[in-house]
Order: structure tokens, then C-alpha cells, then sequence
């Protein structure tokens, strides 16, 4: 349980740099508020999503559900940050292996907004979500080891 904290607090990583180490680590939260703030992003991204999928079908929810759904995906990302620390999450987000999904994933994060707010092509938000959806998936997987082979497996049978 220890050297899964360490991990998730980047303290393994963060031995190796001696000073940086002691200024990094007197700066950062403890594991249980690390986990509580993380829970409660989490959470929180959860029900914007659930509530801006339920505002949809009202008038002009269009709009809501576009904001609200792209708040939860942004809420349930940053989340990710409180266990890890945002300078390791943004380079685990940039790494070689998630780089294409993190970009499909923030640029659909703007596009949905665009499309609802300046371009007001309701049908292209939707389409924007799905394509959040998506890559929102696509990326979370990739933190799984060989999920994304699997899928792509049972994907090509299925198509077969």
C-alpha cells in the first residue's frame, strides 16, 4: 500500500531529484486530501455529465447539455491531477502513446463549445459530444496496459 502511494503521489519519481524532491514534496497535499479532492472532481464531472445528458430534453437544452457535458469532461480529467500532480498528469496526457487521443479529446472539449456558441449548429455540438465520448474513452483506456489492444482485437472480429 505504501508504493502505491508513493506512485500516486510521485514521490518514487521525485526521490531521484535530491532539493527539487523537498520543495515538491512540502508543497503537496496529503494522500487522504489527495484522494478526497480527487473523489469529489470525480464525482462532480459524473453529475455534470448526468445533468446536462437530462437538461437535453428541454428547450434549447442543447446548449446546457454541451456545457455541462464538456464541464464533467474537464471536471473528471482534472480530477486525475490531485493523485498524481498536474505536471505529471499533463505529461502522462502528452506522452507518445495518448498524444492523439489527449488533442482529438481537448480540441472536441472546444469544438462542442464553438459549435453550441458562436457557429449555434446544435446537431454539430451533439456530434462533438459523441466525438468527446469517444476520445474521452479512448484516452482513459490507454492508462489500462494492452486495453486498447484488446478493444481494437474484439473491434476487428466484430467486424469480421
Amino acid at each position: 500500500m505504501d508504493k502505491l502511494r508513493r506512485v500516486l503521489s510521485g514521490q518514487e519519481e521525485n526521490e531521484e531529484l535530491g532539493l527539487t524532491a523537498q520543495v515538491l514534496d512540502a508543497s503537496t497535499l496529503s494522500y487522504s486530501t489527495r484522494v478526497k479532492w480527487f473523489v469529489i472532481c470525480f464525482a462532480g464531472g459524473i453529475l455534470c455529465s448526468i445533468l446536462g445528458s437530462a437538461l437535453l430534453f428541454l428547450p434549447n437544452g442543447v446548449k446546457l447539455f454541451a456545457v455541462f457535458y464538456t464541464l464533467g469532461n474537464v471536471a473528471a480529467i482534472s480530477s486525475t491531477c490531485f493523485l498524481m500532480g498536474p505536471i505529471k498528469q499533463l505529461k502522462r496526457m502528452f506522452e507518445k502513446t495518448r498524444l492523439i487521443a489527449t488533442i482529438v479529446m481537448l480540441l472536441c472539449l472546444v469544438l462542442t463549445l464553438c459549435a453550441v456558441f458562436w457557429w449555434h449548429k446544435k446537431g454539430l455540438a451533439i456530434i462533438f459530444c459523441i466525438l468527446q465520448f469517444l476520445a474521452m474513452t479512448w484516452y482513459s483506456i490507454s492508462y489500462i496496459p494492452f486495453a486498447r489492444d484488446a478493444v481494437m482485437k474484439c473491434f476487428t472480429t466484430c467486424l469480421s
